[in-house]
C-alpha cells in the first residue's frame, strides 16, 4: 500500500484553512498527513490548533532576519529538512522570493480570495466591491514566481448581494475556501495534480481553464 504524502502547512494567523484540512484528513482522507505546520509568528492560533492535534509545529520569526532572502533560506531548509511532498500556503503573509519558489515549484501552492487574475494582492473583496463587481470567489494555484500568478487549479464562485460588505464577502468566500482547499490537497495526494510547462494539469489532462467547486462532488473520489 502505498504510503501517504507528507504536507506543510505555512501560516500567519488563525489558521481556519489549517483546521479544515485537518478536519477533512482526520474524517476523509488516508493519502495525505500533515507532517509539519510552520508561521512566521510565534502568537499565531493555527499552532494551537496543530498542537492540539500533536502536529509538529515550527516557528520562525522574520523580523530576525534584515533580508528578505536570509528569512526565505532558513524556512526552505526547515522544510527540506522535513522531506515533505507538498508545501499549503494557508494565510501565509509573506512574499516568497524567486529562489524559494523555483526551489519548490510544482510542490507549493496557495489560496487567493479572488477570482484570478482579478485582483492579486490585498484588500480583495472590498476591491471586488468598489468595482460593481456581482460575483467574487476564490482562486488554488500552484506557487510560482510572480505573485499570485501560479497556473489555477481550482476556483469558486459567491454571488454578491445589494447589502454585501467587505466582511460579509469574506465569509461567504471563507467558507468555499474550507470546502475548496482539502479537495485540491487530495488530488495532489492521489496523483491527479501536476504543473509542467507552467501549466496546471488534471488527471495527466492541461487544464484548459481552472475547476469550479460545484463540480467537486464528479472529480472526487
Amino acid at each position: 500500500m502505498k504510503q501517504p504524502i507528507k504536507i506543510a502547512i505555512l501560516i500567519s494567523g488563525s489558521g481556519s484553512n489549517l483546521q479544515a484540512i485537518i478536519d477533512h484528513q482526520k474524517q476523509h482522507a488516508k493519502k495525505y498527513q500533515i507532517a509539519l505546520v510552520i508561521s512566521n509568528k510565534a502568537n499565531a492560533y493555527g499552532l494551537t490548533r496543530a498542537n492540539n492535534e500533536n502536529i509538529p509545529t515550527e516557528s520562525i520569526d522574520h523580523t530576525l532576519f534584515k533580508r528578505r532572502e536570509s528569512f526565505d533560506q532558513a524556512l526552505q531548509k526547515i522544510i527540506d529538512n522535513a522531506q515533505v511532498d507538498l508545501i499549503v500556503l494557508a494565510g501565509f503573509m509573506r512574499i516568497l522570493t524567486p529562489q524559494f519558489t523555483q526551489h519548490f515549484l510544482g510542490k507549493m501552492i496557495n489560496i487567493h480570495p479572488s477570482l484570478l487574475p482579478k485582483y492579486t494582492g490585498l484588500n480583495t473583496h472590498q476591491r471586488a466591491l468598489d468595482a460593481g463587481d456581482t460575483e467574487h470567489g476564490l482562486s488554488i494555484h500552484f506557487v510560482t514566481p510572480e505573485l499570485d500568478s501560479g497556473p489555477v487549479i481550482l476556483q469558486a464562485k459567491v454571488s454578491i448581494n445589494s447589502q454585501e460588505t467587505a466582511e460579509t464577502l469574506k465569509a461567504k468566500v471563507h467558507q468555499q475556501e474550507h470546502l475548496a482547499y482539502p479537495q485540491v490537497i487530495e488530488w495532489f495526494a492521489q496523483g491527479k495534480l501536476a504543473l509542467k510547462d507552467n501549466q496546471a494539469w488534471f488527471e495527466q489532462t492541461p487544464l484548459s481553464k481552472p475547476q469550479q467547486l460545484h463540480r467537486l462532488n464528479d472529480l472526487s473520489i
